[in-house]
Formats: structure tokens, sequence, C-alpha cells
């Protein structure tokens, strides 16, 4: 295991050690003969399943009298995207995909949903995106009539869905109209076999996992489906995202750390000019900015996990800078990694070549770096007074 020293600052209880070590454990005897890369959506199946199966999606997917742990959250994404961005991927899914029943379900969607969630026996999706309102929320153009006095007719399109092709159910979020803007949005549970729901296209990116555009057309729902109030889904989706940000920011750092391990490993173990690699100072300087970056981010990452642990309403300042700060200095340590590694770490099928694509989406996904800098601004005026 790399550096784990972080484990004893005081963000975390003995018990956080013991879910690092397990889970750290698990990934390390089973993770890599459940990915094959020829094969996407088994892949996943086979990593929810399995995750489900050792216990550890009650972290991403709790208990309806429980509640969420988000450093136990951080923690498990932090150590399987260490071993695999598509372990993280397939975790860190079904998470987000319950993640609104389980903050603002009804006691009849949490009882449905959540237990066969954990057990990994149903996969999970968030629909938020569309082409024309990614990070522009407000701009969404899918919408829900209301049919009759119990139902919903969802017509529109959402794109670069994660699980979009093997998800058994959808979180959409959808125009209702209660409000101009982001106030007039709803969200509805859609099972992945109601009629008028259908998968337009698959996509594909340069680290592939399940991605797709989905296509409403007439899709009717119960109005029993509906997350929350009528018209509050902008309050779901951003509640859910307060809680999941920081995480994100945590599978960056588990790519981090794997990067400086392959680094230090590359840099003691060559000679050049006569002397291991990691005798030159430009190496060593590398090395140090590596090390330097992993643990700023990491101290952001689990400051807003304790916070939101600590019981705080919203994190929306701590998350964005974790989220932002992580998932930035990841890009430039898995770079670095590269570089020290030179031509063979540019190679097909090397583990820095690997993340280094697998990095690059964490910069855009549940807000855009760009994003995270407005959002940390507008909560600085806040506390400043000046917003």
């Amino acid at each position: 295991m790399s550096d784990r020293s972080f484990i004893t600052w005081p963000f975390f209880e003995p018990r956080h050690a013991v879910m690092l070590d397990r889970i750290d454990t698990w990934a390390q005897a089973n993770v890599a003969g459940l990915v094959d890369h020829d094969d996407i959506d088994g892949s996943c199946r086979r990593l929810v399943a399995a995750l489900g199966e050792a216990g550890f999606l009650d972290i991403a997917a709790p208990p309806a009298d429980q509640g969420f742990d988000v450093r136990s959250l951080c923690l498990a994404r932090e150590r399987l995207a260490y071993h695999a961005g598509l372990a993280d991927f397939a975790f860190a899914m079904q998470g987000l995909g319950t993640g609104p029943i389980s903050l603002f379900g009804t006691p009849e969607q949490k009882a449905r949903y959540l237990p066969p969630v954990a057990a990994g026996k149903r996969i999970a999706a968030f629909a938020l995106s569309e082409a024309q309102a990614g990070s522009d929320v407000a701009a969404m153009s899918t919408t829900a009539r209301v049919d009759g006095n119990d139902h919903y007719v969802i017509d529109g399109e959402k794109t670069w869905i994660s699980n979009g092709g093997i998800a058994d159910h959808y979180v959409v979020f959808a125009r209702t109209g209660e409000a101009p803007g982001a106030k007039g949005i709803s969200a509805f549970i859609v099972d992945s076999d109601t009629p008028g729901l259908e998968i337009a296209e698959r996509i594909d990116v340069i680290a592939p996992h399940p991605l797709a555009r989905i296509r409403f057309d007439g899709c009717r729902v119960p109005a029993t489906q509906r997350i929350g109030d009528a018209g509050a889904g902008f309050k779901v989706a951003m509640g859910t995202l307060d809680v999941f940000r920081a995480t994100v920011g945590a599978a960056a750092l588990g790519m981090a750390r794997r990067a400086l391990d392959e680094a230090l490993g590359r840099a003691t173990g060559r000679e050049l000019f006569g002397a291991p690699m990691s005798d030159l100072p430009l190496t060593q300087a590398a090395l140090a900015e590596m090390a330097l970056d992993i643990d700023a981010s990491a101290l952001l990452i689990y400051r807003a996990a304790w916070t939101k642990d600590q019981g705080a309403p919203r994190v929306t300042r701590e998350a964005s800078m974790a989220k932002l700060h992580a998932t930035e200095s990841a890009q430039q340590v898995i770079d670095k990694a590269v570089q020290i590694f030179g031509g063979l770490g540019v190679t097909s099928g090397v583990k820095v070549e690997e993340l280094y694509r697998e990095v690059r989406a964490l910069r855009i996904y549940e807000g855009a770096s760009e994003v995270q800098k407005l959002v940390i601004a507008r909560e600085t005026l806040k506390v400043s007074g000046g917003g």
C-alpha cells in the first residue's frame, strides 16, 4: 500500500483505518480479475456484484436509518481508484445514482431501491446532463408534464450518462414548470424497462466506461416515482452533489497516489548516467512536487468530508475546493509520472498511461473546474459579506 500516514489525522476514527485496510486488501485480491477492458459493460456488472457481495456498497447506498459517512465514501473511492479507475466508477455510480433517494426519497422509495443497490443486484444511474445543459442546469429542456392525477410524462434527452445502457434505474431530472429556471425542475426514478425510455447512443471516451445518450419519448411514470416535492429537483441534485463532489477529488487522489508509487519505482529502479534516476535533482524536484500536491489534496478532501460528517447542512465551498484542487493537481502528478517513465509512459498497457487517460474526465464531471472556481468565489463573497 502507498503512504497511509494520513489515516492518523484527526479527521478519522479507528473504524476508518479498519475499513481502509479491508477495502485495500479486497481490491488487491479481486479487482484485476474482475476488469476486462475488452468487456467494459461486463466488467462493471461484475464489479458491482462483487462490491455488493463484499459489503462495500453499504457505504455508497447506506441503509435508510444510517445516512452517509462521507469520510468512508472518500476512503473507498481513493483506494479503489488506486487499483483501477473502473472499480472506482462502479462503486461511485451506485452512490450517485441512489444518492437522491437516500437523501430525499420517501420510505417506500428507499425500501424498494436501496437494498438491491447495496447488494450489487441493481445498477443505478444519475441523469442530469444534457447537450446544452451540462454546467448550466437551468438550461435543461427535458420536460415532465402532469398526466392525470397520478402520472407524469417525460420527453427529452440526457447525455453523458454514466451507466447508461446497463443501469436498472435512472434518477432523471426534468422541467416541470413550477417556476422559471432551476426552480422549476423535479427529480424522478425511472426504471430502465419503462416504455418510452431508450438508449439513443452509446458514447466512447478515452477511458472507457458505460456512457450513453438517453431518449425519453412519452415516458410515463407514476407520481410516486417523483423524489421530493414538485419543483425541488435542483435542491435534490445540488444536495446530492454536495455529498459526492469531494469524493470525486478522492478518486483523483487515489490515482495520484498510484502515479507517485509508479514513479518512485521507476526512479529508484532505473539507472541513468551511471546512477539511479532518483539521484538526479530534477527527478527529486518532481517527486517532491508530486508528494506536496497529494498531501494538500488529501487535507482539502478530508476536511470537506469531516465537516459534512459533523452535521454541516452544506459543504459547498469545502467540497468545491477539494474537487478543484485534487483533480487539477492529480492531472499534474500523473503527467510528471509519465515524464519520469519517458517513452514507456505513453505506451499502451503501462499503468501511468492508463492513469493519464482516466484522470482527465474528473476535471469535467460533477462540475467542471471552471464552475468550481465560480462556486468558490461566490461562497467566499458570501462569507465576506460581498455577495
